[in-house]
């Protein structure tokens, strides 16, 4: 199992949303691995200086990268579930089955999910 952090529960972190923080806390303690992509990443990048508290959560993060069979598989997914979302796409294409995943995004998440045939738990959160 791992905890699998999107776009928005990237932000989240960010703000200080305390349940993301708590997620992560408890994942950390457990030894659970937390996961991104560089997807998600970028989409929230803006700039090391000004974001020292997400720059401290990535170095102890997975971060997975779009290589180009993965970025086949993605799209394969998306015209599959009828969706055009990339990041989100990564994000279910780096899951398996068991892993818990923070989003702000739960309906398509969950919907690729299904489409992609992973057992995930997502788990809503505020950016």
């Amino acid at each position: 199992m791992a905890l699998l952090l999107d776009a928005g529960a990237l932000i989240g972190f960010e703000r200080g949303n305390r349940t993301v923080i708590a997620f992560i806390e408890v994942a950390q303690r457990e030894r659970v691995p937390v996961r991104t992509t560089t997807a998600a990443v970028a989409q929230v990048w803006r700039s090391g200086a000004l974001q020292a508290r997400l720059a401290r959560l990535l170095r102890g993060v997975d971060e997975r990268g779009l290589d180009p069979s993965a970025a086949r598989r993605i799209g394969e997914l998306l015209a599959s579930a009828r969706m055009a979302d990339v990041v989100d796409g990564s994000i279910i294409d780096s899951a398996v089955s068991g892993d818990e995943v923070l989003t702000t995004d739960v309906g398509d998440l969950a919907a690729l999910a299904e489409v992609a045939g992973k057992q995930l738990t997502i788990v809503p959160v505020r950016a």
